[in-house]
């Protein structure tokens, strides 16, 4: 697995600065504002209704910030996954929805004959015939994810991408993500995965804060404790701005 990237990052690939978004009366973000550098992989962590899914859209620009300003590099190449799977056709076949009508098509630099293509995603066989509508979640994951990225770009959104996985595709993703040389922002639960792939973390609090992290989910983990501890907190009992996440 590869992620096409045929345009280099310039040094500016993304700014927001102080975005305030709210839903329904309730603030998801109040003033955000981080940056991201060249070739940075940034995890996205919160508690569920945090505003994670919203502020991937905000950033590909699918809605507006209520305040504030998203401001992408001039050289940006921005490939979305959404978390909704919206893009994929239920009726069609697997094969269908991702050759898209085409039997030999561009991925990067490389041109694939299209069947060869969907089997590297682990779809073989007969089973490139089963239609998207009967596929289980994890199918249905890597058929976008392989929609995705014969798009390609030099900035990837992957809106829970780890959701239903399994084992081998996960590290599939890990080892394209690694040898990615654009940068990527990740919204995942997965700790585990983020720890190994993310140089950032992105913390939201589902209060309308966020907080902006250079290193692993692992560093980022060990300085909330440490600032536990600095309070007299009990480490090992969340509290505090991040308790939903730490």
């Amino acid at each position: 697995m590869a992620i096409p990237c045929e345009t280099k990052l310039g040094d500016k690939v993304l700014e927001v600065r102080g975005m305030t978004k709210s839903y329904d009366g309730r603030v998801l973000f109040d003033d955000l504002s981080f940056e991201l550098r060249p070739g940075a992989i940034v995890g996205v962590i919160g508690p569920n209704g945090a505003g994670k899914t919203t502020l991937m859209r905000l950033i590909a620009d699918q809605i507006e910030p209520d305040s504030g300003s998203v401001d992408l590099g001039s050289t940006v190449e921005l490939c979305f996954a959404d978390q909704s799977r919206q893009e994929l056709d239920d009726n069609k076949t697997i094969y269908q929805n991702i050759s898209e009508g085409y039997d030999v098509f561009q991925v990067g630099k490389v041109e694939i004959a299209s069947r060869a293509y969907v089997a590297r995603f682990g779809f073989t066989g007969e089973e490139q015939e089963k239609r998207v509508g009967d596929c289980s979640g994890g199918q249905r994951n890597r058929v976008q994810m392989a929609k995705m990225l014969r798009r390609g770009g030099n900035l990837v959104i992957l809106d829970e991408p780890t959701n239903d996985l399994d084992i081998p595709t996960l590290r599939l993703l890990e080892e394209a993500l690694e040898a990615f040389p654009g940068c990527a922002i990740v919204v995942s639960h997965d700790r585990y995965f983020l720890d190994r792939v993310a140089t950032n973390i992105l913390a939201l609090d589902g209060e309308g804060g966020g907080r902006f992290f250079e290193g692993s989910y692992e560093a980022y983990a060990e300085k909330i404790r440490q600032e536990r501890i600095d309070r007299g907190d009990d480490p090992d009992v969340p509290r505090g701005t991040h308790r939903r996440f730490a």
